[in-house]
């Protein structure tokens, strides 16, 4: 057992909850029963009105703390569970989602081992329900392509996430913008990306339970919004400007189909070149294969999606040729 901080745990475990309903205590069970136990796990009854509060309080573990409040919203009650903390480590851990009895164990050992990163995530398998999905968020372990991915989506499940303390101490905590959350989470990634390194572990040790409204808690179009502005914000950093542009605004929209946030006249030309710059700055100056390959197929997403845009027919034709494609692809097995 690690214990360095005159008495205080390695590690922080930190879970809002509201009406966890049955799926609260199994995805306790899988942290309380860690091969690594040098931990104290936060649970923040986030304005519940079924048993989760009485269920929290009956917990005897002694490494389990539990705070009552009315509802702050998702990332109020994180935050609230960091200024809690003891840990020099923050980990999540989500009421539905599963933990591996080793997922604390390994990312621990990570970070320990390098003192440069400051967030490792985990690889996840999907559930629907209490069944297996079949898929899986094997998202990319190496910090250039993290980082890249990042300029557009959230490449980290964020029940699966490790953090240090002394990071968050420095670019802050998970924002309460209303116009950048939610994603929280991919926010307060983006911000740690940009002062240190990210990893995701190889492993799938994490269980994610998918949920029709898990991907924006405030609809459609102002979840759109807010990854433009994150994205754009991400883009502008990469490519070492001080705040976003109008190209770094279009290429973010045009990406994630927000057409009213795209200008009458985008360059597109000069989007492909703010992705290779963006490539060369998180490269170092030196482009890897893998990091080149993502810089070109973004490149190729952004001339497709200006493409579909500019000219109806061309979207007739990509459509009809992509259903021949399908067509012929089930063919093809059928026939072997």
């Amino acid at each position: 057992m690690m214990n360095s901080q005159g008495g205080y745990p390695t590690v922080s475990v930190v879970l809002s909850v509201k009406n966890g309903g049955r799926d609260l205590p199994q995805a306790l069970g899988t942290i309380l029963n860690q091969s690594f136990a040098d931990f104290e796990l936060i649970a923040i009854d986030n304005g519940s009105t079924d048993e989760t509060g009485p269920y929290l309080d009956s917990i005897t573990d002694p490494r389990v703390r539990v705070f009552h409040q009315t509802d702050a919203g998702l990332a109020g009650a994180l935050n609230r569970g960091i200024s809690l903390a003891r840990g020099r480590y923050i980990a999540r851990q989500d009421h539905d989602d599963l933990a591996d009895p080793s997922r604390i164990a390994k990312q621990v050992q990570f970070l320990e081992s390098h003192p440069e990163h400051a967030l490792i995530g985990t690889r996840a398998e999907i559930w629907v329900g209490d069944k297996p999905s079949g898929r899986f968020h094997d998202h990319p372990t190496e910090d250039e392509i993290l980082r890249f991915d990042l300029i557009f989506n959230n490449p980290f499940v964020h029940s699966s996430v490790m953090v240090r303390k002394s990071a968050l101490d420095r670019v802050g905590v998970y924002t309460t913008d209303p116009a950048r959350q939610p994603p929280e989470d991919y926010e307060l990634w983006s911000r740690i990306s940009r002062q240190y390194r990210v990893a995701n572990l190889p492993e799938r040790l994490t269980v994610y339970r998918e949920v029709p409204s898990s991907m924006s808690r405030a609809g459609a179009q102002p979840f759109l919004q807010k990854l433009v502005t994150i994205s754009s914000e991400n883009l502008a950093y990469a490519t070492g400007v001080a705040e976003p542009e109008q190209v770094h605004v279009d290429m973010a929209a045009l990406v994630h189909g927000a057409e009213a946030l795209v200008s009458p006249k985008p360059d597109v030309e000069g989007m492909c070149a703010v992705l290779a710059e963006a490539g060369h700055r998180i490269g170092g100056g030196q482009t890897k294969p893998e990091l080149a390959q993502r810089v070109l197929h973004a490149q190729a997403q952004i001339r497709h999606r200006f493409m579909l845009r500019q000219q109806p027919g061309y979207g007739l034709v990509w459509r009809a040729a992509r259903n021949i494609r399908g067509h012929l692809r089930r063919l093809i097995p059928a026939a072997l």
